[in-house]
């Protein structure tokens, strides 16, 4: 499927006022239920697949990537909670390193395979997985704080709104928290899957892009039931007048010409997860990375 890699949900709530906030769910987007079905779906082929090689992981425990470990330094004792998780590898990669952690996400599918994970590699004090809307991720964890909310690649077009996720960002830093985002380039979601050009919108819009594709970015050959996906671009300076305008810091934004998997089918891999135009192509965007905190 391309780039279009991700989790997110948009769920909609109603309780009574004595039952706590995720007591029922009376209505879904149908848009977000959509992509839940599929994500649903992607999770036994990815949790076999080579791709994320669970097995090697297992044997081999691997602690944060050193990117990810440039920017945030050691995080040990630190509490990080880790938004659209998925089914938790990056997640139990900061467990592994040290860090008490929260994943969140959508998929009930996958936070059950996540909770299976962290057993089987000895991590369940260190780790907890809730399936949650993530726009609602603050009150799916109480209040709860934390040194480092983490999203990583393809988590973003998964949401309708980038101003209400920089909200739950906010509510969910502590003072002097820090935000770690290294997402797909929104250039990158733009554009067609095998040429430069535009396809799709650069910002934000109301009425998501739609596909329909039976093939996940793993390997793995059981196609998928749920084909259906929608997503919106959010252009990258809409991320960051909604972190601003919920009162965080920038500390760094970096526009990086790799990615961590062949978007195009020209690009030459030059290092374990980095993918890059060729020299004879022009240097485009194909990633970026934004740092920032709450005030302390």
């Amino acid at each position: 499927m391309g780039h279009r890699i991700g989790r997110a949900a948009d769920l909609k709530f109603a309780c009574r006022d004595d039952l706590p906030l995720y007591c029922h769910v009376l209505t879904m987007d149908p848009h977000v239920a959509a992509n839940r079905a599929n994500w649903d779906d992607r999770v036994p082929v990815h949790a076999a697949s080579s791709h994320y090689d669970v097995d090697g992981w297992l044997a081999n425990p691997r602690g944060p990537r050193v990117e990810e470990l440039d920017a945030l330094g050691d995080v040990g004792g630190l509490d990080l909670i880790h938004l659209q998780c998925h089914f938790g590898m990056d997640t139990l990669a900061f467990a592994h390193a040290g860090a008490q952690v929260t994943g969140i996400d959508f998929s009930p599918v996958a936070i059950g395979e996540a909770r299976s994970l962290a057993a089987r590699a000895s991590l369940t004090d260190r780790a907890r997985f809730v399936e949650a809307d993530v726009l609602q991720a603050a009150d799916a964890v109480d209040g709860q704080t934390y040194d480092i909310v983490y999203v990583s690649l393809g988590a973003l077009c998964w949401l309708p709104s980038i101003t209400q996720w920089a909200a739950q960002v906010a509510g969910l830093l502590r003072p002097g928290g820090r935000l770690y985002l290294h997402d797909v380039h929104p250039l990158m979601v733009a554009v067609a899957d095998d040429d430069l050009r535009f396809q799709y919108s650069y910002f934000e819009e109301a009425q998501p892009a739609s596909y329909d594709d039976a093939t996940t970015y793993t390997d793995g050959d059981a196609p998928l039931a749920n084909t259906r996906t929608y997503e919106w671009n959010h252009s990258l300076g809409e991320i960051v007048t909604a972190v601003l305008a919920h009162g965080l810091q920038i500390d760094q934004l970096t526009e990086h010409d790799w990615t961590t998997y062949p978007r195009f089918p020209w690009l030459i891999q030059t290092g374990e997860r980095r993918w890059r135009s060729p020299t004879e192509r022009p240097r485009v965007p194909l990633s970026f990375t934004l740092l920032a905190s709450a005030p302390p």
